[in-house]
């Protein structure tokens, strides 16, 4: 097994979750040190069909979710295969698992059960809406959550129809918030020696992102529509178009605004008592926007970015994926992995003492199944018939 470090590495997951949510939370404590063993079905994690592309027979969606775990596959349906995960439990800090509701307490697996069995047991359950409510036990997808939560009524261009926005932000930010329970409940657990049950759904986690559209209709009862790039409470904050490339422009304050101004060639835009505060531009925002972009008209997109952000200006031209990868800035941060030929995204959270560590690529189907059972003192005979796919390879380095 490869050395871990990080601000994890006394850790021990069992991470029996699948798709986005649950293993985005899992790859998060495995990249800080925890040793995550990805328990799969015996089709294995859906994820891996998801392509293509594919690297080693698993699409990339797989890839980009699973790093740093070692990989093996188990049957829960049947007794041994549950009397198995047990096994594993036994040895575990954390166990995430995003089943369907009812499933594990089917099984006598449910939390007061594993609970009273393994009272240290931090029990992390990511689910669509929940066990309980009027939507409580039905299943939830990124998409479907981003209609229902309202992400998507607020999204797409002004008078045109709702979009789902362009990435699974509701399931990356509950996996965010289920890795952030975790700590929490770890934290806890370190003054009271007892685990705890951690939940994170889709639907709350969705509807937690409506900033500021919530805030706002709480306190006007104006319910917000699509605004295009354009901000609902600040102005300019939207993608102005430049001689040659469209430019998004953040600006936040007066004394940007001035320097915006200054910067383009147009310092009495500052000026003008229609654009003199915040409320002032929000409300003539379109008078605004003729103004800017007929003084960025002579500005190239690249020299004007540079140029405003050193200046003090938030902005940024318009990028595509391929550039982001490219850029030194992405290279400098560390946030592109390579691990043979495995290319990953690099962790946004940086420790100064503990820092992250990217040890190996996401498993095969199974790989680690015969270098676990051993690591647990587990008979993997005993188990042949709910072990499917048993690799023979007793450890990473004769693999």
């Amino acid at each position: 097994m490869i050395p871990r470090t990080g601000s994890l590495a006394n850790l021990k997951v069992i991470d029996a979750s699948r798709v986005l949510g649950g293993p985005y939370c899992g790859q998060i404590l495995a990249d800080h040190g925890a040793d995550v063993i990805k328990l799969e079905p015996p089709a294995g994690d859906e994820t891996r069909g998801w392509g293509p592309p594919f690297l080693d027979g698993a699409a990339s969606y797989f890839q980009g979710l699973n790093r740093n775990k070692r990989g093996i596959a188990v049957d829960l349906s049947q007794d041994a295969g549950r009397d198995l995960l047990l096994e594993l439990l036994a040895g575990a800090d954390v166990f995430i698992e995003n089943f369907k509701t009812g499933t594990l307490e089917r099984w006598g697996l449910g939390y007061d059960e594993l609970s009273e069995r393994f009272p240290k047991l931090i029990h992390c359950r990511v689910s669509g809406f929940g066990a309980d409510g009027p939507m409580g036990g039905l299943p939830g997808y990124d998409a479907a959550i981003q209609a229902l939560c309202g992400i998507m009524s607020v999204n797409g261009e002004k008078g045109g129809e709702a979009t789902r926005v362009g990435l699974p932000v509701v399931d990356m930010v509950t996996g965010l918030n289920a890795a952030l329970g975790v700590c929490m409940a770890l934290n806890e657990r370190a003054q009271s020696g007892k685990g705890q049950f951690v939940e994170a759904t889709l639907y709350d986690c969705g509807v937690s992102l409506l900033h500021p559209h919530l805030p706002n209709y709480y306190l006007s009862g104006k319910v917000a529509a699509p605004t295009g790039n354009a901000h609902p409470n600040i102005c300019p904050y939207d993608t102005y178009q430049t001689k040659d490339a469209p430019l998004f422009l953040a600006v936040g304050n007066n004394r940007q605004f001035a320097k915006l101004c200054a910067t383009i060639g147009r310092p009495e835009i500052a000026e003008d008592p229609r654009f003199a505060s915040n409320a002032d531009r929000l409300a003539h925002q379109d008078a605004l926007k003729v103004e800017l972009e007929a003084a960025m008209a002579s500005h190239d997109c690249a020299t004007l970015s540079e140029t405003l952000i050193r200046t003090g200006v938030p902005c940024g031209a318009v990028r595509t994926i391929d550039q982001v990868v490219e850029d030194p800035h992405t290279k400098h941060r560390e946030m592109v992995v390579d691990i043979g030929a495995y290319r990953g995204t690099g962790s946004p959270i940086k420790l100064s003492r503990t820092p992250v560590s990217y040890r190996t690529a996401p498993p095969r189907f199974a790989q680690h199944t015969a270098e676990v059972m051993a690591q647990y003192g587990l008979d993997t005979e005993r188990f042949a018939d709910v072990l499917p796919g048993l690799d023979p390879v007793k450890t990473d380095e004769t693999a």
